[in-house]
């Protein structure tokens, strides 16, 4: 089984979503492969979402932005997009069951950088629900 999250940046939510579907695959033992991309990649992931994957004891300082042509985007058997963008420019892959998680993007959120963080753990804890019972129901 092979899963794609794709994001149109691949900055921030898609990279949180691969950490934690690698992290509780090996967790669970499932047996799957796991990416993410973006539809219009940025130039690397962002801080925020590293520092708060940290806290998590996910390091994901070695990741870094890729394009939907970076992975094997046509045997993906799983789809799920994290934001309207990539809902709205994902080509369809027949056969694969697609899902979308339209998530808030944190690296657009304005405040102070605490206020910034609270909003990324917001986020990252929901991803990581999501990502639990996805890999579970696997």
């Amino acid at each position: 089984m092979k899963i794609g999250f794709i994001c149109t940046g691949n900055s921030a939510r898609s990279q949180m979503a691969e950490a934690y579907a690698k992290y509780f695959a090996k967790l669970y033992g499932k047996q799957v492969e796991i990416y993410s991309a973006g539809s219009q990649p940025a130039e690397r992931v962002n801080p925020y979402a590293i520092r708060v994957m940290e806290e998590e004891g996910i390091d994901m300082s070695a990741h870094y932005p890729k394009s939907i042509e970076d992975i094997p985007y046509q045997e993906l058997d799983v789809v799920i997009t994290l934001c309207g963008d990539a809902k709205e420019t994902c080509p369809v892959i027949p056969g694969a069951r697609m899902e979308h998680w339209g998530l808030p993007d944190p690296a657009k959120y304005e405040g102070s950088e605490e206020e910034k963080l609270e909003f990324f753990r917001k986020i990252r804890d929901e991803i990581k629900r999501r990502v639990e019972e996805l890999v579970k129901g696997i």
